[in-house]
C-alpha cells in the first residue's frame, strides 16, 4: 500500500500540562487530526495547532477506532486521545482490534505507535502519599463490557491476596450497587479499618481528596471521575498521607545510620527467612530430620523380634535381673523399653504401617497421626475401628484415599489440573466434624490444595483436579454435605441447642434435600432457626424460617450486610410443617425463574413486590417475637 498514514495513540496524563510527556506533546504537533472524547478534546486543546478535529462522547469509541483506521489509510498522521495511559483501559487496544479485524500487517499497513501516559494509579496515589509502595492491580467496576460475575471475583482475588487495589469507573449514574458490593466483598477479607484513598480529577480544576477507611468510604461521593485507592494489610495513615510499607523494616533499622547487617549480609538466605529460599531449606532440614528419625523407629522396630526372642529363651533372674550375656534394654536416657511383645497386635501392626510411608506429606502425617491417637486408645467407637482395621491391613486407614487422592490430583503430562472448589460440612444443624472426616478433608486437600473455615461452619475445600465427581463421591461417602460455590442456594441452621431441641431439624435437612446446592442469580441463604430465640439470625438472611409453637414464621428480604443492612419482612406466621418446605420451594423456584442475573433476592422481591402471595412492603413492621427457648 501506498502513502500509507500513521496512528499516534497518546496517553495524556492526569490532565495537567506539565504533566505530558516530551513525547506526546510532539505527537500532537506531528499530528493532522485529531481523534477523542470530547472532555479530551477540550484538555489539550490549548495544545493544539489548527488540526481537524474528531470529537465523540461517551460509548462512541469503536466509531471513534473505525475512523482513526480510515484516516490513517488515507495517508494522514492520525492522533487518538486518551486521558491517563492509552494502555490501560485506553484506546491503544481497540484500536489494535479494529486493525485485527481488518487483517492489519505491522510491515505493509499502516503505521503505530502507542506513547505511554501517567495512569490514574499513579497520579492519584502521588497526591495521597505513598499507597502503592508493594504489589498491587487495578479493577474496573465498570459491566458495560465485562460480565459482573468476573469482576466481583476478581475484587475477591485481589483481596484475599492482600493486594493495594485501585479501583476505576467505580459509579456512575446507573451503576450505583457495584461499589457497594465490592466494599461488601472487601470486607470479607480485610478490616473495617484499612485505609482507603478517594480522588477525584487528579490534577485538574475540581480536584478533590479525601483520606477514608473501608467501612466508610460509601459516606463520602464517589463518581465516574473518582480513582478509589484500598490499602492493604499494612497499609497506614500519618499526618493526612497514606503509605504502605515496602517491607524495609523486616531487614533495616529506619532510625539509626547504623544497620545491623553489612551490605553483603543483606542478601544472605539466612537474613530473609521469609523468602523462597529459606523455606525451601527449613522443608529440606525438616526432612533429613524426619528421614534421621524414621530410621531410628524403624531400627529399633527391627531390633524387638531379637529382643523378644532373647526374653522369651532366657527370661529375667530373679529380682528382675537381667538374663546371662543380653545387653540392657533401654534407651537413650533411661526409661524402660516396651517390648514388640507387650504391645497388642493391632497397635503393633499400626505403628509399623505408619512407620512404612516414605517422607509422609500432610495427609499422610495426619493419617499417622490418628493412626498412633487410635493404638494408643485415645479414639474410640467407629473412628478407632476405622483406623485400627486399616493397620491391621499394613496401611494406615486412609492412606489408600490418600493415594487414590494423589492419583486424582495430579496434573495430566503437560496440562495442570483445574482448581476445583466446593464447600462441605457433616450437616446442615451439625456443626461437629469428626476426627475420620478432618483426616478425609486433609487427604483430599493433599499438598496442592487448601482448606477454608467459613462463618457458616462449612469448610470450603480447593484442590487441583481432574476428577471432580470421584471426589465428591468420596466425601458424601463420609456423611459430608457437599454443595457447590458460588451463585446457588445455601441452606443453613443453628445447632438446634447442640441436637435438644430438635422439632425442626427434619425440615432443614429437607430443605437441604430439595434445594440446596441449586443454581440462583445470585448467592441465596435460606436459614431456620430451631426455636423463638432465633439466635441463629435467620431473620437477617435472604429467606428466613423460625420455628416456634409448631409452626414456621417466614421471613423473606433480608439484607445482613452493608451500611444499609436491613432485617427481612415478616410475611407469615405459623405456617404448618407440611407447607413451609413447598412454599419455600416455590420461592427459590420463581426467584430462579424471574430475577435477573446478579440480582439479590432482597432486591428482587423489592422490584416484583409480590412472591407466591407474599406482599413486599417498603417500611417493615417490627414483629415482637417470644424468646423463651423451648416454645
Amino acid at each position: 500500500m501506498q502513502n500509507q498514514g500513521k496512528l499516534l495513540i497518546i496517553g495524556f496524563g492526569p490532565g495537567a500540562m506539565e504533566h505530558i510527556t516530551t513525547r506526546a506533546l510532539e505527537a500532537l504537533r506531528e499530528s493532522e487530526v485529531i481523534i477523542g472524547y470530547n472532555t479530551y478534546v477540550d484538555l489539550i486543546r490549548p495544545l493544539l495547532d489548527g488540526q481537524e478535529i474528531v470529537r465523540t462522547g461517551m460509548t462512541e469509541e469503536v466509531s471513534r477506532a473505525q475512523e482513526a483506521v480510515r484516516q490513517a489509510e488515507m495517508g494522514k498522521i492520525v492522533a487518538v486521545i486518551s486521558s491517563g495511559d492509552a494502555g490501560v483501559y485506553g484506546m491503544a487496544g481497540l484500536v489494535y482490534e479494529v486493525l485485527m479485524e481488518q487483517g492489519w500487517k505491522p510491515e505493509t499497513g499502516v503505521g503505530v505507535e502507542v506513547i505511554p501516559g501517567v495512569s490514574a494509579i499513579q497520579s492519584c496515589a502521588s497526591l495521597l502519599g505513598a499507597p502503592v509502595m508493594h504489589d498491587a492491580c487495578t479493577i474496573s467496576l465498570s459491566d458495560h463490557l465485562t460480565p459482573w460475575e468476573t469482576i466481583i471475583r476478581r475484587v475477591e482475588a485481589a483481596a484475599s491476596a492482600d493486594f493495594v487495589i485501585a479501583l476505576y469507573n467505580p459509579r456512575s449514574g446507573r451503576r450505583t450497587r457495584q461499589i457497594v458490593e465490592t466494599q461488601e466483598m472487601l470486607l470479607r477479607y480485610r478490616s473495617p479499618q484499612t485505609p482507603v484513598g478517594l480522588v477525584k480529577s487528579a490534577y485538574r480544576e475540581r480536584q478533590d481528596v479525601v483520606m477514608t477507611t473501608l467501612e466508610d468510604m460509601l459516606n463520602h461521593d464517589i463518581g465516574m471521575l473518582t480513582t478509589v485507592i484500598i490499602g492493604n494489610s499494612s497499609t497506614m495513615m500519618y499526618e493526612g498521607l497514606m503509605v504502605t510499607p515496602r517491607g524495609y523494616q523486616r531487614k533495616y533499622t529506619l532510625n539509626t545510620v547504623e544497620q545491623p547487617l553489612r551490605p553483603h549480609e543483606r542478601l544472605r538466605t539466612e537474613a530473609e527467612p521469609w523468602s523462597l529460599g529459606a523455606m525451601e531449606a527449613r522443608s529440606a532440614a525438616s526432612a533429613d530430620a524426619a528421614g534421621t528419625v524414621r530410621d531410628t523407629q524403624t531400627a529399633q522396630l527391627a531390633a524387638e523380634p531379637a529382643l523378644r526372642g532373647a526374653s522369651a529363651s532366657t527370661g529375667m533372674g530373679p529380682q528382675g535381673q537381667q538374663g546371662a550375656g543380653l545387653p540392657a534394654a533401654q534407651p537413650a536416657g533411661g526409661s524402660t523399653a516396651v517390648l514388640a511383645a507387650e504391645r497388642p497386635a493391632a497397635v503393633e501392626g499400626a505403628l509399623r504401617a505408619a512407620l512404612a510411608v516414605p517422607h509422609a506429606g500432610a495427609a499422610e502425617l495426619a493419617a499417622e497421626a490418628l493412626t498412633r491417637l487410635a493404638a494408643g486408645g485415645k479414639l474410640s467407637g467407629e473412628a478407632a475401628s476405622r483406623w485400627l482395621d486399616a493397620a491391621g491391613s499394613g496401611m494406615p486407614a486412609g492412606t489408600q484415599t490418600a493415594g487414590a487422592a494423589a492419583v486424582r490430583t495430579a496434573p495430566e503430562p503437560g496440562r495442570k489440573a483445574p482448581l476445583f472448589e466446593i464447600s462441605v460440612s457433616p450437616g446442615v444443624g451439625n456443626k461437629k466434624f469428626t476426627a475420620a472426616q478432618m483426616a478425609l478433608l486433609a487427604q483430599c486437600a493433599s499438598e496442592e490444595g487448601e482448606l477454608e473455615y467459613t462463618p457458616e461452619h462449612q469448610i470450603i475445600l480447593r484442590v487441583p483436579t481432574f476428577e471432580p465427581d470421584q471426589l465428591v463421591e468420596e466425601l458424601r461417602a463420609a456423611n459430608f454435605i457437599v454443595v457447590p460455590i458460588g451463585d446457588v442456594i445455601k441452606v443453613k441452621a443453628c445447632d438446634f441447642c447442640n441436637m435438644e431441641k430438635d422439632d425442626a431439624v427434619p425440615m432443614a435437612n429437607h430443605l437441604q434435600a430439595v434445594i440446596g446446592g441449586l443454581s440462583a442469580p445470585k448467592e441465596t441463604s435460606v436459614a431456620l432457626n430451631g426455636c423463638g430465640m432465633a439466635c441463629y439470625g435467620a431473620v437477617l438472611e435472604d429467606i428466613g424460617i423460625v420455628y416456634r409453637k409448631g409452626g414456621y414464621d417466614l421471613f423473606l428480604g433480608g439484607k445482613k450486610f452493608g451500611r444499609n443492612a436491613h432485617p427481612a419482612q415478616p410475611v407469615a406466621e405459623g405456617i404448618p410443617g407440611d407447607q413451609i418446605g413447598g412454599i419455600v420451594e416455590r420461592i427459590v423456584a420463581e426467584y430462579k425463574e424471574k430475577g435477573h442475573p446478579n440480582e439479590r433476592f432482597h432486591k428482587f422481591f423489592k422490584r416484583v413486590g409480590v412472591i407466591q402471595g407474599f406482599r413486599h412492603v417498603d417500611a417493615p413492621v417490627t414483629v415482637e417475637v417470644n424468646p423463651v427457648c423451648g416454645d
